[in-house]
């Protein structure tokens, strides 16, 4: 029997297994739910599934690099505390090292064979739910590369080598002999991507619905000032150069100095590299970004778990 996406989904959803221990239930049991179900328990993995449903926002960004290309990672966990589980560190950096040979795909690295288990990225993650007791989660994965240049990470807030709480990578383009310059470059680019949190290299590869959304509301509120029709559009193209100027990294104002343009540095650096410089990726993981943490009244909970109003 064919087991279909639809299939895994509703098997994770009802038991709060991990996906690849879901394809593999129903693949053993012929597709059927309740029978997949029952396989999954007697595994062992109902103890882990009870823990599916809690929120997994905290955890650790890992970082791996091989010559001219660099991976990153974001394995959550429940709570900070087991971020500083040397467990739970291990986990985090052997699968950042995998994630070099993952291509970006979270699902090819969940099903990647975990090193010296038998078993996979994902099981290891059930086992270590089991025994650390709280929900973990491999969240996604990216890799950069150059043919020429190099590429550089940077961990802010680390905890340990090659993992904190925001983690960087910088692809620098270029075929200039002064391999220590651009190393250099490379680390300052990602401090800075660090603190400025850039969403796009230049406007062009800004995401263009959310390009249009701050436009109109830019063009809402010159309306409202009651301008001129022609001196509300120049309003609004000049708020529009300075939200690109803010929110791109070549025209941001380099942290580094506090003076020069992002741009203007690169092209300074090429000097010292020896051969132009272009910065073709970068990739920014800060940990939790975009998960809804649920905000709990500790203090409530014990009173109502006592009877207490």
């Amino acid at each position: 029997m064919e087991i279909t996406a639809a299939m895994v989904k509703q098997l994770r959803e009802s038991t709060g297994v991990g996906m690849m221990d879901c394809k593999k239930a129903l693949a053993e049991t012929n597709g059927d739910m309740e029978a997949a179900v029952d396989w999954l328990r007697t595994r062992g993995l109902a103890k882990a599934a009870k823990k599916a449903d809690r929120v997994a926002a905290e955890g650790l960004v890992g970082v791996a690099t091989a010559g001219t290309k660099a991976a990153v990672v974001e394995v959550n966990s429940e709570t900070d505390f087991v971020a500083r589980n040397e467990q739970f560190q291990n986990i985090v950096g052997s699968v950042a090292k995998l994630a070099l040979d993952a291509d970006g795909d979270v699902v090819k690295l969940g099903e990647m064979p975990f090193p010296g288990t038998g078993h996979s990225v994902s099981a290891e993650l059930t086992e270590a739910i089991a025994k650390i007791g709280e929900n973990m989660n491999l969240r996604r994965t990216k890799t950069v590369s150059v043919s020429d240049g190099v590429v550089e990470s940077y961990i802010h807030n680390a905890v340990k080598s090659g993992m904190g709480k925001i983690g960087i990578l910088v692809a620098l383009e270029s075929t200039g002999d002064k391999a220590a310059a651009l190393s250099a470059l490379g680390k300052q680019l990602a401090m800075h991507i660090a603190a400025a949190q850039p969403q796009a290299i230049s406007p062009d590869e800004l995401d263009q619905d959310v390009v249009a959304r701050e436009r109109a509301i830019i063009l809402e509120q010159v309306k409202e000032s009651g301008k001129p029709a022609e001196i509300a559009d120049k309003m609004v193209e000049g708020r529009m150069r300075k939200y690109f100027e803010e929110v791109t990294l070549l025209s941001q104002v380099f942290v580094i100095d506090g003076e020069t343009k992002v741009a203007d540095a690169i092209k300074n650096a090429e000097k010292d590299v020896g051969a132009p410089i272009k910065l073709t990726q970068f990739v920014r993981y800060a940990l939790g970004e975009g998960i809804e943490k649920v905000e709990t009244d500790f203090a409530a909970e014990v009173a109502a778990t006592a009877g207490v109003k």
